[in-house]
């Protein structure tokens, strides 16, 4: 049968920060540890689709802790914002799931703070977040930071010459490197964490061929990707999993004793497209370690924040 939510230990006591938490994948995250008796904070930008997620949680657990925290990981005032309440409670962090995300918008739009909307939501808003966040993962022994990655990280480079896609922007393929970044992000950090003695565990999952609302939308974009989407998704999408059962891969990173920093999990079906937990495999480009450390000064450049 494999490793469900049965298996989950006890989360009592423990302080989690979920991002895109309601709906999806992260919610199906947050009510599983909320289950187990996590206190969870929802991270997400619209606060009617908060509370709504609260009450649902609230309506399936009802002895769970669970609170809603206004995050809009495409804005760095706001992740600064949301970074200082938790900072001015002062209480560790045991788990940061970076989670959010956008798939494959149609147009290159760009953030008020200047940068590619896909690159700054899905990637550089949860590393400024993370950084933030760092002092409060550090005092709980065995922290973890989970990040959400995608098969598509397999699919497309890091350009450091056109980051965020401003001489040439391919919808999917964008998507595809701000996933690979994320999984980058992950490894990068279990490094440096490992090096600086950190404390904290730096993990990836990805959740396969997920059925959730930012697949079922997307990608709405021009293009030969697009395209074949359109024709194949009505087909394709009844084949996958609904986001709990794929949310499995990111709980297991989280959770599991057996996962470790610097692991990669996702789905160990065909293709690891769906089925139980386990070993993910990480495409060759994240490998890169000269690449992950430019990414990742880069990155401190442009979301003003420094690690450590």
């Amino acid at each position: 049968m494999g490793w469900t939510t049965v298996d989950i230990p006890s989360q009592s006591g423990r302080l989690v920060v979920v991002t895109g938490a309601t709906g999806g994948l992260g919610y199906e995250t947050a009510r599983a540890l909320a289950a187990a008796g996590a206190e969870v904070v929802l991270a997400g930008r619209n606060d009617s689709k908060g509370a709504n997620a609260l009450a649902r949680l609230r309506a399936a657990h009802p002895e769970a802790t669970a609170r809603f925290g206004r995050l809009d990981l495409a804005s760095l005032a706001s992740v600064a914002a949301f970074a200082e309440t938790l900072l001015a409670a002062g209480r560790g962090i045991d788990l940061l799931v970076n989670n959010a995300g956008v798939m494959a918008l149609p147009e290159r739009q760009v953030t008020a703070d200047g940068f590619e909307m896909q690159f700054a939501t899905n990637y550089l808003g949860h590393f400024a977040l993370t950084a933030r966040l760092l002092p409060l993962l550090r005092r709980v022994p065995g922290a973890r930071l989970v990040n959400v990655s995608s098969l598509a990280a397999g699919l497309d480079s890091i350009d450091f010459a056109d980051l965020e896609s401003q001489q040439s922007y391919a919808p999917f393929r964008t998507y595809g490197t701000t996933k690979l970044a994320m999984l980058m992000f992950a490894l990068e950090f279990q490094r440096r964490s490992a090096a600086a003695g950190w404390g904290v565990e730096g993990i990836a999952a990805h959740p396969g061929w997920a059925r959730t609302d930012i697949i079922g939308n997307g990608p709405a974009s021009c293009g030969l990707r697009a395209t074949l989407w359109r024709i194949t998704k009505a087909f394709l999408l009844p084949l996958s999993p609904p986001a709990g059962p794929a949310a499995l891969p990111i709980l297991f990173a989280a959770t599991s004793p057996t996962a470790r920093g610097g692991g990669y999990y996702g789905p160990t079906g065909r293709y690891e497209l769906k089925g139980p937990p386990g070993m993910a495999k990480v495409p060759a480009r994240a490998l890169d370690g000269s690449a992950a450390g430019r990414l990742w000064e880069t990155s401190e450049r442009l979301a003003g924040v420094r690690f450590g």
